[in-house]
């Protein structure tokens, strides 16, 4: 990703969860979060101990961050071997909704559909997917050494 590409991404986002943020002031997720803090962006901190880190709630996995936290940006501070399981796991909301989707796209052709709710609860799914796609598209990946 080019420099250009990256500023006009950051300038369109605002709440990052930083994963793998140490609460020690010298390494590089500290100072990384800390500098984005101070730059207005809205930091969720993501390890698996601590209760805050920068003034912020500690989540102890991305799952536990609160589905009304619109999520712009994963920011991944983990060994290499230790990504991919934050991939999915940062991706699996967005999957579970669009086998929902589907689900409820099918039930339309059931004898006994009740479409109205059907087209209640499809319109509430495409809100969400519409709110949640990003973080798919926006994960940076810092690897330690």
């Amino acid at each position: 990703m080019k420099d250009e590409e990256i500023r006009s991404m950051l300038g369109r986002c605002k709440t990052i969860a930083v994963v793998g943020i140490s609460p020690k002031e010298d390494r590089p997720s500290y100072t990384v979060a800390s500098y984005l803090k101070s730059k207005g962006y809205t930091i969720i901190p993501v390890r698996p101990d601590g209760e805050t880190i920068l003034g912020e709630k500690v989540y102890h996995s991305l799952q536990e961050i609160p589905p009304e936290v619109n999520l712009d940006i994963v920011d991944i501070f983990r060994k290499s071997e230790d990504v991919p399981p934050v991939v999915e796991e940062a991706v699996q909301p967005i999957v579970d909704a669009m086998q929902q989707f589907d689900e409820v796209s099918a039930r339309f052709a059931e004898p006994d559909a009740d479409f109205d709710a059907l087209i209640e609860e499809q319109g509430k799914l495409q809100d969400y997917l519409d709110k949640h796609d990003q973080p798919v598209v926006r994960m940076v990946i810092h690897f330690p050494g």
